[in-house]
């Protein structure tokens, strides 16, 4: 239906099904990510990863209509109308739905309801939960010593499907089994299944709270109810699920199963949060501390005005060079006018310079204002004029060292930190580390929240200056990495031991 639209449907956009994937919003295709990006409105499952909403522009109406065992947000005839009506008016509509919409996801009957009225679509297929699960439980459904033949069955009504048949396949894969496991399973062996077949239940697949319960035929359905094992879970029976105990990659990750909550601006915290999440950490970001522009652009735009005249330019931050950027291209000049030499506090700041195709000087060997002042020792600075954009509120020590040396520092306001407008702690949440990669996210936390709250939580600290702010307020330093980077700090976590 998605091809030849003629008359009034090809006045209609295609509604898109798409498949959001098995719960890492990072498996989701590019395609469906675009049709994310353009949607007017998505109508989304319970098992869409809410991140991916996130995705969609500010204006998009985004409406719940998951389907729960016992809990229907609406019924499907409800969802199809929705689609239809939104689709009639103009809409671009996206119908969000977990895995892949065209195996046990009902897209095939949503699909049936859009061609019925006349309404054209697209189908953008999805990892499904299925495959998810294996994956990430370290199980491939397919090996050539072990089965070359996988069934997909919905557990859901055990009365509908011919089990023997089903227990033929070397390899099964049970959606919506968990309730009727141990039914299946009787069924299953009585059909000639052994019971000693290796057997997993996954709940959350490709999730940081992934869990995952080991057994075989005759005793999984026991250990899942052990387990107190609840929907969503995937299923798989059959000979590859041994392989697990030597692929099961993903459990091995160094943060796996660790909830690290993140401080940075929501605008900064994503590489880090990437990173993190890459070693299997369940990342929740609460931002406490906010970038904003100066409070006067007239000091940086007149420094701005005679760039020409300064002998070093010294960024203490890559927020630096993006405000300094900014005003330089809303001035007359351009980067031909920039004369001096330049300094970058560390490498991501030089980093920052490198993409506006800048090569620095100078960089200290360790990333704090002390070293910036070291390096500058064997530079002749007498009458040198410096250029300083930095935040409004900083230590002094750069400039303070650097005129004691005959240097001319002028330090201008380029932007500003201050706590978040909105934060809050979300409830229930308990988790085993806290990051903090500046002084003002130690210092705003404290002010917001107070070191009452991470009684319990392990702290990591970019470096020395972070550090000695947060034990200054009562908070204690679990670790600090010998590189006070990103990615030093990153390192840190992964090697740092359970206590």
């Amino acid at each position: 239906m998605s091809g030849g639209e003629t008359g009034k449907a090809a006045r209609i956009p295609p509604v898109a099904l798409v498949g959001a994937g098995p719960g890492d919003p990072e498996l989701i295709t590019l395609k469906g990510l675009e049709c994310i990006r353009q949607a007017d409105v998505i109508l989304y499952d319970n098992l869409a990863p809410a991140a991916l909403l996130d995705q969609a522009r500010p204006c998009c109406i985004k409406t719940y209509v998951g389907k729960k065992r016992t809990e229907h947000a609406l019924t499907q005839d409800q969802i199809n109308r929705l689609m239809i009506e939104h689709a009639r008016a103009g809409r671009r509509v996206v119908r969000l739905k977990g895995g892949d919409p065209f195996l046990f996801g009902r897209g095939g009957e949503e699909a049936q309801a859009l061609a019925a009225a006349d309404v054209p679509f697209q189908v953008v297929p999805g990892v499904s939960s299925a495959m998810g699960a294996a994956a990430y439980a370290g199980v491939p459904l397919t090996h050539r010593e072990h089965t070359s033949a996988v069934t997909f069955v919905s557990g859901h009504e055990v009365d509908k499907i011919d089990w023997t048949r089903v227990g033929a396949s070397e390899t099964i894969v049970v959606f919506m089994g968990l309730v009727n496991c141990s039914e299946i399973a009787q069924r299953l062996i009585a059909g000639g299944r052994s019971p000693s077949t290796p057997a997993i239940a996954v709940r959350w697949a490709t999730r940081p709270d992934q869990r995952v319960v080991s057994g075989t035929l005759a005793n999984l359905g026991r250990k899942i109810a052990e387990a107190a094992l609840k929907p969503p879970t995937i299923i798989i029976i059959g000979e590859v699920a041994r392989l697990r105990e030597n692929l099961d990659w993903f459990e091995r990750l160094p943060l796996f199963g660790k909830t690290v909550v993140v401080t940075r601006a929501a605008e900064q915290a994503g590489p880090l949060a990437a990173r993190l999440s890459g070693l299997g950490a369940h990342v929740v970001q609460i931002p406490t501390i906010e970038i904003q522009p100066a409070a006067d652009w007239k000091p940086l735009d007149a420094a701005i005005a005679r760039l020409e005249s300064f002998d070093w330019l010294i960024f203490t931050s890559s927020n630096g060079v993006r405000f300094f950027i900014q005003r330089l291209d809303a001035s007359q000049r351009d980067l031909r006018g920039l004369r001096a030499r330049l300094c970058a506090i560390g490498p991501a700041t030089a980093a920052a310079l490198a993409a506006l195709h800048l090569k620095i000087d100078l960089m200290p060997a360790e990333y704090v204002a002390e070293s910036v002042v070291a390096a500058f020792e064997k530079i002749p600075l007498e009458g040198a004029r410096i250029l300083l954009p930095r935040a409004a509120v900083a230590r002094d020590l750069i400039p303070t060292e650097l005129e004691k040396r005959g240097a001319r520092v002028q330090v201008v306001e380029a932007y500003r930190t201050a706590p978040p407008r909105e934060a809050k702690w979300p409830e229930g949440l308990h988790p085993d580390w806290i990051v903090f990669t500046s002084s003002s996210t130690v210092e705003n936390f404290h002010a917001l929240f107070g070191a009452a709250r991470l009684e319990g939580v392990r702290v990591a600290s970019i470096g020395p200056v972070t550090s000695a702010t947060a034990r200054r307020l009562g908070i204690p330093v679990t670790i600090e990495p010998k590189e006070h980077t990103i990615p030093g700090l990153v390192e840190a976590l992964a090697a740092a031991e359970d206590p």
